[in-house]
């Protein structure tokens, strides 16, 4: 999938990012576990992509999600996730990254725009200083509400319950 970068990519990732920028683009980005995906997540792709030219969606790989949502987490592996962000036809890369957090990677993509969803605030969300340092902005994206992951999967598995 050419539109996804593995930790071994991100020289890759650098060289598209540098056209991107050449051609003029405004490049967003945002991040997340991005699992079981539900129209908040579609929202925010949508909302990203009115703010620039190229949308760039970090990623967590299955093992950071194991860390950080519990074992039974991800619903989809990395491939599948990365490949229905890629499908909505609203996001141009997507990045995998094991760190903790995506900070490695917005100093590489260096984005114009860094939007993170509302439980997060300026100082809460990973590489707004950076961000805004280069002169770039940090958004706040107003978060569906009735839409996350865990209530998904909550729901489904209640209505599971109740059919059996």
């Amino acid at each position: 999938m050419k539109n996804l970068y593995s930790t071994s990519a991100w020289p890759a990732l650098l060289r598209q990012i540098i056209a991107w920028q050449a051609a003029g683009d405004t490049l967003v980005f945002t991040n997340g576990c991005f699992d079981v995906l539900h129209p908040g997540h579609r929202a925010l792709l949508d909302f990203a992509g009115k703010q620039g030219d190229r949308v760039i969606v970090g990623l967590n790989t299955d093992t950071s999600i194991r860390i950080l949502k519990g074992k039974w987490r991800p619903v989809e592996n990395e491939k599948e996730r990365a490949n229905a962000l890629i499908q909505t036809g609203m996001v141009d890369a997507v990045v995998l990254y094991a760190e903790e957090t995506p900070q490695e990677i917005i100093n590489i993509v260096k984005p114009d725009i860094l939007i993170k969803g509302d439980d997060y605030n300026f100082d809460t969300i990973i590489g707004a200083r950076e961000v805004s340092e280069l002169g770039g902005r940090v958004m706040v994206f107003p978060r569906v509400a009735g839409y996350s992951t865990s209530k998904t999967l909550k729901d489904t598995q209640k209505k599971n319950k109740e059919t059996n």
